[in-house]
Parts: structure tokens; sequence; C-alpha cells
């Protein structure tokens, strides 16, 4: 009886402390979606038992999506929209059998300027990842509701680097979907 008792426990703590895999997978043209990409990867590394893959949407497989437990994609935005690129990536997601069915999913968008379409981009994100099932997240409070996004060519936002205040909200954003992901398991 002991050792049926300790085999138990032994099952029950294993499958308590698998390690959740979150996927960040994006398409960067100028660096700035990348730097908040590893932002988002910094803050879902911060919660203990996750394990993090940030890849480049051409270096991301089939394989990588299915054994995900998350998925965090990100996009510059292009005239409101979404880069062609990721677009044509999310057309290639398995749908047959509805594989990505109940996975998390969050977005994240880097824009040139102020009302440059931000919104609307990521809101198509997580639309595509509703029709495929997935249980999407936003950020952690009201002004990143749709997830993280950052300005880059306008006013004192026209910098090299991502304004603090965006890398932020990309940690942030990073770090609620793993703790979210925790949960579900």
């Amino acid at each position: 009886m002991k050792f049926f008792k300790l085999s138990l426990a032994l099952l029950l703590f294993s499958i308590n402390t698998q390690a959740q895999n979150i996927l960040i997978t994006y398409y960067s043209k100028t660096a700035h979606t990348q730097s908040l990409a590893e932002e988002v990867a910094k803050g879902a590394s911060s919660i203990p038992g996750v394990q993090v893959v940030l890849k480049k949407i051409d270096q991301t497989t089939t394989k990588d999506l299915l054994n995900a437990d998350a998925i965090i994609l990100g996009s510059p935005v292009y005239n409101a929209n979404l880069a062609p690129e990721v677009v044509q990536f999310m057309s290639t997601w398995p749908f047959e059998g509805n594989p990505l069915k109940d996975k998390i999913g969050a977005a994240f968008v880097t824009a040139g300027g102020i009302s440059a379409g931000e919104e609307l981009a990521q809101v198509n994100i997580l639309q595509s990842m509703l029709v495929f099932g997935m249980v999407v997240a936003g950020g952690d409070d009201w002004t990143s509701a749709f997830g993280a996004s950052a300005i880059t060519n306008e006013g004192v936002f026209k910098t090299e680097n991502l304004d603090k205040l965006f890398l932020q909200k990309g940690f942030s954003l990073g770090k609620r979907v793993a703790k979210i992901a925790k949960k579900m398991n």
C-alpha cells in the first residue's frame, strides 16, 4: 500500500511540475519587432517551470506550433495590417483535426507611429487564433488590452531602440501568458 501511495504521489508531482512550452515567433524587418519579441521571451522566462522557444517565423515549424502550450506571435504593422509574411505564415498553420484548439494565443506588434493601426493588427492576429480554437490573452492591464505594442518612429519614440515603456509591455505580456499557461495545465 505504501508503494502505491508513493507511486501515486510521484505521478501527481510529475504532472503538476511539467514545464509549459511557450513559443514566441515573429517577423522583423528592422529589428524593432525582434527587440519586442526578446522582451516578451524575458517575461515568459521569468516564470519558473516555463520553457521558452524564441524563433523567427521562417524558422518556426509545424512541430513547434504543436509542441507549444502557448503561441505568442509578433508582426510589424503595415498600413494597419500585418506584414504579408505573417499572414502567409498563419495560413500554413495546421487546421485539420483542430490541433491548436485550447492553446493560449497572444499578439505583439510594432508600428511606425501612434494610431498607425497597431490595435487593428493585434486584433487580426487574435481573430485568426480564435478561428483555430485558441484561447487568447491580452496584456496585463487596460493599456495593453490586445497584447503588447510599440511605436518606433514618432515624436519622443523616434529612436533606434524601443522605449522602456514598450519593452515593459512586452515583458508583462510574456509573463502573463506564461502564468496563464501554468494555470491551465
